[in-house]
């Protein structure tokens, strides 16, 4: 019954923190093919033995890639799960780190993005077992190994996948304070590069176009374009320029990360950052860049879902609130498609990517109440 779902969830706290312990402890370093896959093994057998069908695609240059479907033959678009398995912790870490409770969190690599998210998607699907409450719909977990770099190997599945389902949850952590995400910002990188021409610093620096010159005038311009108020930032964060001390640089380069809340404001730094232009006589600029995540935008759409899911957290006893982020997920990619998209369903905790990572450990119960609910009760 509903009333009890959270409480039935409550008293099975330990083991999902076992479960949260067993998966930290195989490190996958998205970069370690090999690490992964002895995670993606584990993955698959656990998926099997709560009565999924997987299927796996293999991958050569990062871990293979899985899908998991229950009720594949139920009517109705899935509710799909999105959940990676790679960190960004190399092999190793977890004997410099090893895995510790305290206060009421459990620190450890990887602890919070996400193997708290894969353990908050395997304990709501045994509880749902367990109580004999699986719904009659069809659920898919997508499980991919590359999203710590990008998504790059798997965003073509992501997007096929995505295109089949008429919800998305995206298994990334909740914000520190709790709360969905329903806006993440859409991010660009770019390289301005400056050309101009060598010469003696000391004997002939008249005959030289400084290139680092020309790279500051437009570091400024790109400063200038900075939006904060209304969710543009333009970050110059890298700089390189020039070869040796006495030559007059005949080149030189700036990164710049940009973030931004909607398409329209994306496209709109886009096109100013492309048009610029040289200051010193003689100089070029060339802009080389792509936009690695479009925005997951509050609109209409995100307001109804999240509207949703707090009237299903009421249904149970719990509250459930909103926020955003600056930075980028897989949930991106699915929102750009027009596809129903919840972020940030994973636990609460903090330092993601950081050495004090930690999960609190109450969260995760309190998660998968609300998300065996909402796979109950959701109405696309």
């Amino acid at each position: 019954m509903a009333e009890d779902l959270l409480a039935y969830c409550r008293e099975r706290t330990d083991e999902m923190v076992d479960l949260l312990k067993t998966l930290i402890a195989f490190e996958s370093f998205s970069s370690d093919k090999a690490a992964v896959d002895r995670l993606v093994d584990e993955m698959a057998g656990r998926l099997e033995a709560l009565g999924a069908v997987v299927d796996r695609y293999p991958e050569k240059q990062v871990g293979d890639i899985l899908l998991a479907k229950w009720n594949p033959d139920a009517p109705g678009k899935p509710i799909t799960f999105l959940v990676h398995l790679d960190t960004v912790w190399p092999v190793g870490t977890l004997a410099e780190r090893p895995i510790r409770i305290e206060n009421g969190r459990l620190y450890g690599p990887g602890a919070i993005d996400m193997k708290a998210g894969v353990t908050i998607m395997l304990s709501t699907i045994k509880v749902l077992r367990e109580r004999g409450e699986f719904p009659n719909r069809p659920i898919w977990a997508l499980v991919t190994t590359d999203e710590e770099i990008g998504s790059r190997y798997s965003e073509g599945l992501i997007r096929k996948v995505a295109a089949q389902s008429g919800l998305c949850l995206v298994m990334e952590p909740a914000t520190p304070e709790g709360a969905l995400k329903t806006w993440r910002k859409g991010i660009a990188n770019f390289v301005v590069r400056t050309v101009g021409r060598a010469s003696h610093a000391g004997g002939a620096p008249e005959a030289g176009i400084n290139a680092v010159v020309e790279l500051a005038h437009q570091i400024i311009r790109l400063n200038e374009m900075n939006d904060l108020r209304n969710g543009t930032s333009v970050s110059v964060t890298m700089v390189k320029g020039g070869h040796t001390n006495n030559v007059i640089p005949d080149s030189a380069e700036a990164f710049v990360d940009v973030r931004f809340l909607t398409a329209e404001a994306g496209e709109r730094i886009r096109a100013a950052i492309e048009g610029l232009q040289p200051v010193l006589p003689g100089a070029k600029v060339i802009v080389e860049g792509r936009e690695s995540r479009t925005p997951l935008e509050r609109d209409e759409k995100m307001r109804r879902a999240f509207a949703q899911v707090q009237r299903i957290g009421e249904s149970i006893g719990l509250e459930v609130h909103e926020a955003g982020s600056g930075g980028g997920s897989d949930g991106n990619i699915t929102a750009s498609m027009g596809v129903t998209t919840l972020d940030g369903m994973g636990a609460t905790g903090e330092g993601l990517h950081a050495v004090h990572e930690n999960v609190l450990i109450s969260s995760l119960p309190e998660k998968v109440a609300l998300i065996a609910a909402l796979l109950k009760q959701w109405e696309m």
